[in-house]
C-alpha cells in the first residue's frame, strides 16, 4: 500500500479545485502523508499555455493555504507537506533559488516542462510540421537536460521522467527502438542516482489514452538496475484523481523489485515501504 503522495495541484495554476478540497479527498484515503506540490512561479518571459492562474500572484495564497492546513489537520488524517514543483528553466538558475530559499518547503520536485523553450505538454508544441527527425531530436534534448536537472541538487525528486510522451506516444515509443535513445535516459537516471534525487513514479499516464504510469517499463527496467530511490505521485489536478490507481501503480512499482519509497520533510529524507 502507498502511503505517501508527494504530487498535488490546485486552482492556483491548472488545478480544479482549492487546497481544502484536495485534502479532503486525500481523508478518505489509506494515505499517512500527503503532500500539496504546486507549480512554481514562472520568471517575466515565460508563460505556459496550460497554466490559468497567474502564479505570482495565486503561489503565495497557495503557500499561505498549505501552512494553515498542516496546523489545523486532524490529527487521524493525513498529515500535510508543503512541497512544490519547480519548473526547471536551466538559463534562470538564479530565479529558481531565489523561488525556493523564499518558502519553507517540506520537499521540492523537479518538473522538465519546458525544452529549448517549447512546452513540451502542449498540443501545440507538435504540430503536424513538426517532422520526426525533429521530434526525436527534441526527445533527446529531453534527457540531455533531465540529466542537468537531476545534478543541480536542487530538487528532491524528478517528476514523470517521460512526460514528453503525453501528446505524442507513439513517436516516443518509435524513439525509444532507436540507438542510443536509452543511453541518454540511462544518463538522466545515473544523474538522479549520483545526486541522491529520486524518480517519481506516478499514476498521471494511467488517466491518459496510453494508460502507461510514468515512467514507462523501459524507464522503469533502466531504474531498477541502477538502484534509484523512487518517490510516489498521482499529479492529482482535481480531488477526484486523488490517490487515482494507486494500488495498480504499487503493483507496477513491485514488478521491477522496488520495496520502498521516499518522502521528504523539512528537506530531510524518509524512507517508507510500501
Amino acid at each position: 500500500m502507498i502511503r505517501a503522495d508527494l504530487h498535488n495541484h490546485t486552482l492556483a495554476a491548472h488545478g480544479r479545485d482549492t487546497v481544502a478540497a484536495m485534502y479532503e479527498a486525500a481523508k478518505g484515503s489509506h494515505l499517512e502523508w500527503y503532500g500539496l506540490s504546486e507549480h512554481s512561479p514562472l520568471p517575466p518571459g515565460y508563460a505556459c499555455p496550460l497554466y490559468t492562474g497567474d502564479l505570482t500572484v495565486t503561489f503565495p495564497a497557495y503557500v499561505d493555504a498549505v501552512l494553515a492546513l498542516k496546523e489545523s489537520a486532524p490529527s487521524e488524517g493525513p498529515r500535510v507537506l508543503l512541497g512544490m514543483e519547480l519548473d526547471w528553466l536551466p538559463v534562470n538558475v538564479p530565479w529558481m533559488r531565489k523561488v525556493l530559499g523564499h518558502y519553507p518547503f517540506d520537499y521540492v520536485i523537479g518538473g522538465l516542462h519546458y525544452v529549448q523553450d517549447v512546452a513540451v505538454g502542449s498540443p501545440r508544441s507538435w504540430g503536424e510540421d513538426l517532422a520526426l527527425p525533429q521530434r526525436f531530436a527534441r526527445f533527446a534534448a529531453y534527457y540531455e537536460e533531465m540529466a542537468r536537472l537531476a545534478a543541480s541538487g536542487l530538487v528532491d525528486v524528478v517528476a514523470h521522467p517521460d512526460f514528453i510522451k503525453v501528446c505524442c506516444y507513439d513517436d516516443f515509443q518509435a524513439w525509444l527502438k532507436q540507438p542510443g535513445s536509452l543511453d541518454l535516459i540511462a544518463g538522466a537516471l545515473t544523474a538522479m542516482r549520483d545526486s541522491d534525487t529520486a524518480m517519481e513514479v506516478s499514476s498521471a499516464g494511467l488517466r491518459k489514452p496510453f494508460h502507461e504510469p510514468y515512467p514507462g517499463p523501459a524507464i522503469m527496467e533502466i531504474a531498477a538496475d541502477l538502484g534509484l530511490t523512487i518517490s510516489f505521485g498521482s499529479d492529482a489536478h482535481a480531488a477526484s484523481e486523488t490517490v487515482s490507481h494507486f494500488e495498480e501503480l504499487a503493483r507496477y512499482a513491485r514488478s521491477y523489485g522496488f520495496k520502498n519509497n521516499r518522502i521528504a520533510v523539512a528537506r530531510e529524507r524518509i524512507l517508507l515501504d510500501f
